[in-house]
């Protein structure tokens, strides 16, 4: 390409023309003044699911301190182990399920409290 075929970028006589300057809005009606509402159903309240104990254990740990969930009730095995996985993933630490509790490894009370919160459970703090 040689320097006479560029198109010039600066704004030249060829982009004066725009494809709308023919239309009218003649016959089209006007604006509304103020948005149509649109109505939003209230959510339904999200049903308790039951209280849960959150303990800080010790005691046969040598030493070491564990949070444990315990009290479920109506929730199976495969829902405590994701509950489980998700309380890991927010305290950055290890944990299991035994015995039909959620064990988490440290002091996390706050943070399980909040994941438990968000799961319809009624935290409850219990023991020392």
């Amino acid at each position: 390409m040689t320097v006479s075929q560029r198109i010039p970028t600066d704004g030249g006589t060829g982009l004066t023309q725009t494809p709308f300057a023919a239309l009218s809005s003649d016959g089209l009606p006007s604006a509304p003044d103020q948005p149509a509402k649109v109505e939003v159903a209230p959510k339904p309240a999200k049903k308790s699911r039951g209280r849960v104990d959150i303990l800080r254990v010790k005691a046969g740990r040598g030493g070491k301190t564990v949070t444990v969930v315990k009290n479920f009730v109506g929730i199976g095995l495969p829902e405590k182990e994701q509950l489980a996985k998700a309380m890991q993933r927010a305290c950055g630490t290890g944990g299991t399920v035994k015995d039909g509790q959620i064990e988490i490894q440290g002091d996390q009370r706050a943070a399980v409290a909040r994941i438990l919160t968000e799961a319809n459970f009624q935290p409850v703090f219990a023991g020392g």
